[in-house]
């Protein structure tokens, strides 16, 4: 009865322990992520987490980082929201209850519930949000720090361009996730196809997070012939939307929302044949820097597969991160080191395999984006296009410092006629 007396007291405090946030330690920096690990789009999510927890460990390893004389090492918590916003308010709450400066997040829906609350006085936290969509800047938060490459609205003006005059394409079908991020990349790539002189066929959106059965959406795109299909969410639902196309019958072409990797998808269809002629996000490994080779032999090692752009570029975030922590002299006041963070860039790829250039004043972290494409199942080479160029001069400069081997281009954002 004792022995059984004991082990009830011992389970009670252990549930309470568990259901209490961990406090940070005395020489410890608290990192928090949430995102969707499990459910369809959990390689998603772990790819962003799987990035984030490499910079923390090497940095650990080395370590930790210094600030004013001491030395902190960083801590990860890792929180599972299956891209539910509700659940990702309540996992970034937590993290800021176990004292949290930071939270990183890969999918807008979720990042747009955390800005409302990431900002209130004595809980603030930096939302390292990795999304593509304009509208995350346009929330005005001051604590934002958007990690991922160009404002999709640069990819839309790539894809269609190649898509009209290089391949003939005039219709389209839209195929693409649900939320915010799906509708808006549906309504700005419509608006500017449109413009360009091409015909959208159908919207037909359906759920990357949840489904994996899309032949009723797919029956009604296919009904209505078009040249080509804009599809995409997460890399390994929008792989099924294109196997389940190419097994309907389509012959057409693809366009891949930049949320949808070429890379990750040719795993799970063995390869790019059935892409036949796609046109989408360039793979991260195809744009070389001095430390990319290393940086991805670490990476397959460390987490048994290929990184993903999603890898690469919260891994550099989370770089920049410890760098404007140490810059601004402090661990717990978060304004002082979103403001430091111009003071640590640029980081070039001798550091990290994604080079960051800067950071504009409503919180986008400044990189080149990758565009590729396959034509007739083979992958093409990769062009980098740089956004936010306005001079020759500013273009000189970058060509100066970038350790990139890629084929560059200065793009003219075009942003109005995308939205």
């Amino acid at each position: 009865m004792k022995g059984m007396k004991r082990w009830v007291i011992l389970s009670f405090f252990a549930a309470c322990i568990v259901g209490l946030p961990l406090i940070a330690a005395a020489g410890e920096i608290v990192i928090g992520y949430t995102g969707p690990l499990s459910g369809p789009a959990a390689e998603y999510g772990q790819d962003c987490l799987f990035g984030l927890d490499m910079a923390i460990k090497e940095l650990n390893a080395a370590g930790g980082i210094d600030v004013k004389g001491t030395k902190y090492l960083f801590r990860l918590e890792k929180l599972d929201d299956r891209a539910d916003p509700t659940q990702a308010v309540n996992n970034a709450r937590r993290i800021r209850a176990a004292k949290g400066i930071a939270v990183f997040n890969g999918v807008f829906t979720t990042i747009a519930a955390m800005a409302k609350i990431n900002e209130e006085p004595g809980n603030e936290f930096l939302l390292m949000a990795y999304t593509s969509t304009p509208k995350v800047v346009q929330l005005g938060n001051k604590l934002l720090v958007a990690t991922t490459a160009p404002p999709f609205p640069a990819y839309i003006q790539v894809f269609v361009e190649i898509a009209m005059k290089e391949e003939g394409w005039k219709t389209a079908a839209m195929l693409c996730t649900l939320g915010a991020y799906g509708e808006e990349w549906r309504h700005a790539f419509a608006n500017y196809w449109k413009k360009k002189g091409g015909t959208i066929t159908i919207d037909k959106p359906a759920n990357y997070y949840t489904e994996t059965d899309f032949s009723a959406p797919l029956t009604a795109v296919l009904a209505t012939k078009p040249d080509v299909i804009l599809i995409g969410g997460p890399s390994a639902t929008t792989a099924l939307v294109l196997e389940q196309a190419r097994s309907m019958g389509f012959k057409g072409g693809f366009m891949l929302i930049d949320q949808a990797k070429m890379d990750y998808m040719s795993g799970i269809l063995k390869g790019y044949q059935l892409f036949g002629n796609t046109i989408g996000v360039a793979p991260a490994t195809s744009m070389w820097v001095p430390i990319l080779d290393k940086w991805v032999k670490s990476y397959a090692t460390a987490y048994k597969r290929q990184p993903t752009s999603e890898s690469l570029r919260n891994y550099g975030a989370m770089i920049a991160l410890s760098k404007a922590i140490s810059a601004a002299g402090t661990t717990t006041d978060v304004r002082a080191i979103r403001a430091a963070f111009p003071k640590v860039l640029p980081i070039l790829g001798d550091r990290i395999p994604t080079e960051l250039y800067g950071i504009q004043d409503h919180g986008r972290l400044l990189m080149a984006g990758g565009v590729t494409r396959t034509i007739k199942g083979k992958i093409q080479p990769s062009v980098q296009y740089y956004h936010w160029i306005k001079s020759e001069k500013e273009w000189k400069e970058i060509l100066k410092i970038t350790k990139y081997k890629t084929d560059k281009r200065w793009l003219k954002l075009d942003i109005e006629n995308c939205q």
